[in-house]
């Protein structure tokens, strides 16, 4: 993931190190990332093993905060292992840390989708330092960050003032969004003919398999948006890595436009434009979903959204990755309500406008 502008934080002194396990076959990589970890002084290595085996058997015996996971390994391979990880992980974040995932490569796409927290290209051995250890740390602050307590918020059930004709649903994500999306969509059956706008942060070079992995999941023709094109029902529409998703009227239609400007949260793109051009088309016909994810991209537009009399809805807590986007909504009081990817799309089904 990128995009998200972070100031870096430190555990309290008294705090005990994040607990990290190493699962890589190479011993070398084992090693260097190892000394790499114990030297920052916030993170130790609790673990340090070969395979998807080694690991489930350490972690049947071990708590840890944080795997981070390779995923060309004899045996069973990191994707094929990844769902029985996170099961045995209770609640550590996955990092995937390959050289399969490169920008752009299916497998960081397949990772994400199946629930890994993030994704950090493995470069050579000769390579394993300077740059590469600096992404490393970055991304294990990031990911300790992400389960910090936003706020003592219980989840919401859905509140009467929920509507029940939307003609358009757009979702904000980032950090454990893919994941988040991937349950969602699962739970809307493809009868269900509103049209789906996304904004995921995300490089541009992932978003043509970000597209096909979402058409699959949601069982609907999923596309990058281009300049111009109309909104149209039963399709879902990505923001491409490199522009701003926003909604303009276009004769007895919407279309969409394609813009490069700076987002106040200093993201590209950015789910406040898409939010606040629903919230000016749609006004209380525009439900608002944020998922997981890092920083505050989707605040503003959500406010613009709840002013117009639309719906906002965020991800709760306990299920994302990281609750710093869904959880500034929370926190400002513009949530409708707080729910489970799963119980959206529930909840996206039930509250449809009937197909006409």
């Amino acid at each position: 993931m990128k995009n998200t502008p972070l100031a870096l934080s430190t555990s309290p002194p008294d705090a005990p190190p994040t607990r990290i396990l190493i699962v890589d076959d190479s011993v070398v990589a084992r090693a260097v990332i190892g000394r790499m970890i114990d030297s920052t002084g916030h993170f130790m290595v609790a673990g340090a093993v070969a395979d998807a085996q080694a690991a489930l058997a350490f972690l049947r015996q071990h708590r840890v905060d944080i795997i981070l996971l390779d995923i060309e390994m004899p045996g069973v391979d990191g994707l094929t292992a990844l769902p029985d990880i996170i099961a045995a992980g209770q609640n550590a974040h996955v990092l995937i840390v390959s050289s399969s995932c490169a920008e752009g490569a299916a497998a960081s796409i397949q990772a994400l989708t199946l629930g890994a927290a993030d994704t950090l290209v493995k470069p050579g051995i000769g390579n394993l330092v300077g740059k590469f250890g600096d992404i490393l740390e970055e991304k294990l602050h990031r990911l300790v960050q992400g389960r910090a307590r936003v706020a003592n918020l219980q989840a919401l059930p859905p509140p009467v003032a929920l509507g029940d004709d939307y003609d358009i649903v757009a979702i904000g994500a980032s950090t454990g969004g893919i994941h988040a999306l991937s349950l969602m969509l699962r739970a809307i059956p493809a009868s269900c003919q509103l049209p789906i706008l996304i904004t995921q942060h995300l490089p541009p070079s992932f978003m043509p398999y970000f597209a096909a992995q979402l058409a699959v999941l949601g069982s609907r023709p999923c596309v990058v948006a281009t300049d111009h094109m109309r909104i149209q029902p039963g399709r879902i529409i990505i923001a491409p890595g490199e522009a701003h998703l926003r909604c303009v009227s276009f004769g007895d239609g919407v279309a969409l436009r394609l813009t490069t400007e700076r987002a106040v949260s200093g993201c590209m793109p950015s789910v406040d434009p898409m939010l606040e051009s629903i919230a000016k088309i749609y006004g209380a016909r525009a439900l608002a979903i944020v998922l997981s994810g890092m920083g505050r991209d989707g605040s503003e537009g959500a406010r613009a959204v709840s002013a117009a009399g639309g719906s906002v809805i965020v991800q709760d807590q306990a299920s994302s990755v990281v609750w710093g986007m869904p959880g500034m909504i929370a926190n400002a009081g513009l949530a409708d309500a707080i729910m489970t990817p799963q119980a959206i799309g529930r909840l996206i089904t039930e509250q449809r406008r009937p197909a006409r």
